[in-house]
Formats: structure tokens, sequence, C-alpha cells
């Protein structure tokens, strides 16, 4: 039995989610979810208390801790990261990052049938988050890693995708570049897809210390203060 406690905080929304493997599929994921720009700071930690207590699970009785470690907005990263680490320090526990924009494509509902989803966040300045996986059930392939791109400067891509998220601001400029089967800028990271990929990541030993589980901001910039 692996328990994988999940957070996501990088878009303009806030999700906690709990993973219990030991439970039948369809029951062993629950997760709360809520939009809400700028008041991640505010929901993240009384979130994550109020999904343990429904769950009937204490801190200690979690294996490991999740986050989405970006790309997105500065702060919307930093809050994910501070969370888990705090939580992961004050229980001992190992962490586990996961790309947001891999989490914003396995969150596509299911009903999209989607086998290959481009998922791009609005990186502001100009500019946008993105990548593109291959999904099949909940298993995510990477085609092309995370990177920071101008919307007239898109990377190639064959074949048709589906594209989703934020960054479709840029919709004209994405659909010139990709055969795109549909268009879904409302779908947001879920931490129940932070979680499921955290957990093959777990499985395969690739947790890390607390003080090793790191955010991705992609953009040097934020570093030196430039934040959205």
């Amino acid at each position: 039995m692996t328990r994988i406690l999940a957070l996501e905080t990088a878009g303009e929304s806030c999700s906690v989610a709990l993973l219990d493997d030991s439970l039948p599929v369809g029951q062993h994921i629950r997760e709360s979810f809520e939009i809400a720009p700028r008041k991640q700071t505010e929901l993240a930690l009384p979130m994550v208390e109020s999904l343990l207590a429904e769950s009937g699970v204490t801190l200690k009785e979690v294996d490991c801790l999740a986050f989405g470690h970006g790309p997105g907005a500065f702060t919307g990263v930093r809050v994910a990261a501070a969370v888990a680490q705090g939580l992961a320090f004050s229980a001992d526990l190992p962490v586990v990052g996961v790309s947001t924009l891999a989490a914003c494509a396995l969150s596509v509902p299911p009903e999209n049938n989607a086998g290959q989803v481009i998922a791009c966040f609005d990186a502001r300045m100009g500019e946008l988050y993105l990548g593109a996986y291959r999904i099949e059930g909940e298993q995510v392939a990477t085609v092309l890693p995370d990177g920071l791109f101008k919307p007239e400067a898109l990377p190639q891509l064959d074949g048709q995708w589906l594209i989703a998220g934020s960054g479709l601001v840029y919709r004209d400029a994405l659909t010139a570049a990709y055969d795109a089967s549909a268009c879904l800028p409302d779908v947001h990271p879920h931490a129940h897809a932070v979680a499921k990929l955290a957990l093959s990541a777990f499985l395969r030993g690739e947790a890390v210390s607390a003080d090793q589980a790191q955010p991705v901001y992609l953009r040097d910039q934020v570093i030196q203060g430039a934040v959205r």
C-alpha cells in the first residue's frame, strides 16, 4: 500500500489530493479543488488538513508528499513547493515534484479521448510554457519536454494534438503550428494528476528529501523578482 499526498497550485486553481493505491480504482483518490486565483497561499494548508481529516488519515500515515513543481505562475509554484517541503520536514517524508504541464495533460477529462496532448500555460511577457505528452490510461510519456516559447517560434510536432490550458490565449498561433483535434482552454492541472504521476516516480525510487525538492520556473527573470 502506498499513500501519496499531492498539491497543485501553479495556475489559477488550488487543489490537494490523497491517493491510496490499495483501494479500488474509482475510490483510490480523494481530491479537493477550487478555482482561486492568487488565494493559494491562504487555501493550501487548510485544504490539506481538511482532506486528511475527511479521509481519516494522519500525515504520519502518508508515504510521500508530491507537488506540481512548475512551470507556472511564480507565486503559485512557490506555494506548493513550500507547503510540501514544510509538511515533509514535519513528518520526515520524502517528496516528489512533477511537471505541472504533465499534470495538466493528465487532467484532460477522459471523455475527450486525448491520446496526444499539448499542455500550455500563458507565461505572460509574450511567451508560453508548453510541453507535449502521449497519454495511455494513467500513464504519461513525454514527447516534448517542458519549455518556454514565443508563440511565433513554436517547436514542430507531427500528428494530431488536443491542446489544453491557459496558453490558448495564443490559440491562433497554436492552431497554425499544430494539427489540433480540440482546444480546451479551461483545463487546469489537478492534484489528482500530480498524485498519479508522483506514484509512478515514487515506485521508481525517484523521491528526494524535503530540502532537495525545488520548483522549476523555466524563466530566469522570476528569480530576480519578475513575478506574475
